[in-house]
């Protein structure tokens, strides 16, 4: 079985995974995908790798990469349109919309005057955020018209064009924490809560992480949210909402783990490499279906397939 890790910076994140499937008898590539270039109509050696797992830092990067091996027939963890919902935060509020998981009220505008709208129609306090963004950075809790009005003219006239899609949220007046959960071939495998005394209840912002265990009411929203954006790894974030109870609040497809491993007390690592030596396998077995036996011309064997 052929395995390859991609990467844009090896972080103990990918170590930890490449130890992982050594230690179960499958020794990864590792591939730098800084140094890759791909001809379309040329798949190379490519196809030869039963899975691949996506690691890299830059969403451009994996969106780009994912999307050539799956047009070469190469299975990749995660596909290309798990990738491209998760990391768009107004395309994975509409997934969790249709799919009918709770999540809290989102409304969006392009134009500064329907921003403010926009915002007025959830109610003070709103949050805005980034539709692509990690680490719980340029959040921004408004809190008054004053203060919306401030932000919207600051987004349009120094964001970028991704900061001209005005993504508004409703605040949820959590528990002072917020919930990740991490899912993997659509089980949840570990959770982790968040607690800081700051709004923004995420570790990267100096939150405190503690394990939690996952019941099933927790298991039963994750799984449903994993599988509306086909996600084979994936962590859950949730808030507690004291009406509405647990709400989705975001997806993340490459997510760090390395705190959260003592934290939660799983082998978070080892349980996405035996998912990834299982599709491995799945893929083995596929090929193996497709041998044929060689067709006979005078008694010659003329070539076989697989």
């Amino acid at each position: 079985m052929r395995i390859a890790i991609l990467h844009t910076r090896l972080r103990v994140e990918e170590r930890l995974l490449a130890d992982a499937l050594t230690a179960r008898g499958v020794t990864p590539d590792l591939v730098d995908l800084r140094q890759v270039m791909f001809d379309i109509e040329r798949p190379e050696h490519w196809p030869e790798y039963d899975v691949v797992l996506d690691r890299s830092v830059s969403l451009t990067s994996s969106l780009t990469t994912n999307r050539v091996l799956e047009h070469f027939g190469v299975r990749c963890i995660n596909p290309a349109d798990a990738i491209e919902v998760c990391s768009d935060k107004l395309r994975t509020s509409m997934a969790l919309v249709r799919a009918g998981v709770p999540t809290p009220r989102v409304t969006v505008a392009t134009d500064e005057a329907a921003a403010m709208t926009a915002i007025e129609a959830i109610g003070y306090p709103a949050v805005l955020k980034p539709t692509i963004g990690s680490w719980g950075r340029l959040l921004a809790r408004v809190n008054d018209r004053d203060a919306a009005e401030a932000i919207v003219e600051h987004r349009a006239t120094l964001g970028s064009v991704n900061h001209h899609v005005f993504y508004v949220q409703e605040h949820v007046n959590k528990p002072g924490r917020d919930i990740r959960v991490f899912v993997v071939g659509g089980e949840p495998i570990a959770a982790i809560v968040r607690t800081s005394a700051h709004w923004v209840t995420n570790t990267a912002r100096g939150a405190r992480a503690a394990g939690l265990r996952v019941d099933e009411e927790l298991a039963g929203i994750c799984r449903r949210a994993a599988a509306c954006v086909n996600a084979d790894v994936v962590a859950i974030d949730l808030l507690e909402c004291p009406e509405r109870g647990y709400l989705v609040s975001e997806l993340n497809h490459s997510m760090e783990f390395r705190n959260s491993i003592d934290t939660s007390g799983v082998d978070i690592p080892g349980l996405v490499a035996e998912h990834a030596i299982r599709i491995g396998r799945e893929r083995e077995a596929a090929r193996g279906d497709r041998i044929v036996e060689p067709v006979m011309r005078s008694g010659v064997p003329v070539g076989g397939a697989r």
